[in-house]
């Protein structure tokens, strides 16, 4: 006797909705114990989790893959912002809304927390000169507007949104206010103006930073 296709895939849609809320608790929990101290154990993201250590091994096979997929994660979160950004006409408004979306998606509490961690892989590797292009091709737009400092690099973008990241306190709302206050200061720097000073020292070169992405052993 056959059984009919509804009765055979329902249960099968049903656990792979189930794996895939577990998945999504489990990264969350991933995050936020990983924030706070990327050293933690991965027994530390099952409990925070609430699932059993053999759930989150089913998954990961083991806490190197969780904190890839993590930064992965929000890799392509920044990749989307900036797509998305680079379809908006004002130029300005395109730059200021897709850093205001990537500070409110903290994606670089991840890259300050967890970079030397992990290995990365090659298709993290092709997706971060994605989101470099998109960058620049966002800044140079900014630039182009008339209304961004002629002595600002791209570079520079990285460090005001690590400036951002470092903001943090204990209400995740509180959070989010004195991170928009921040990055609507630093924007303010770089926006231009008459009789501004020009910005100390040489401006951060090009990979300056990718020292932190060499594995830590």
């Amino acid at each position: 006797m056959s059984t009919s296709p509804g009765k055979t895939d329902a249960p099968l849609a049903g656990r792979r909705a189930q794996a895939a809320r577990n998945d999504e608790v489990i990264l969350e929990a991933a995050r936020a114990v990983f924030l706070d101290d990327p050293k933690a154990p991965i027994a530390a993201v099952a409990e925070r989790a609430g699932v059993g250590i053999s759930a989150l091994y089913r998954r990961y096979a083991g806490k190197e893959d969780l904190l890839r997929q993590l930064c992965h994660d929000g890799l392509r979160r920044y990749v989307a912002e900036a797509e998305a950004a680079l379809a908006q006409r004002d130029d300005w408004a395109a730059f200021a809304g897709f850093l205001a979306r990537v500070v409110d998606a903290d994606v670089h509490s991840l890259t300050v927390h967890l970079a030397g961690t992990f290995t990365p892989t090659e298709e993290m590797g092709r997706d971060a000169v994605r989101a470099n292009e998109l960058a620049t091709a966002l800044f140079e737009r900014a630039r182009a507007s008339g209304r961004l400092r002629p002595d600002v690099v791209v570079q520079d973008l990285g460090l005001l949104l690590e400036a951002c990241a470092a903001v943090r306190v204990p209400d995740a709302e509180r959070t989010g206010q004195l991170r928009r206050r921040q990055l609507a200061v630093l924007l303010a720097g770089l926006s231009t103006a008459p009789d501004t000073d020009p910005l100390p020292g040489p401006p951060p070169a090009a990979g300056e930073f990718d020292w932190r992405w060499r594995r830590r052993e």
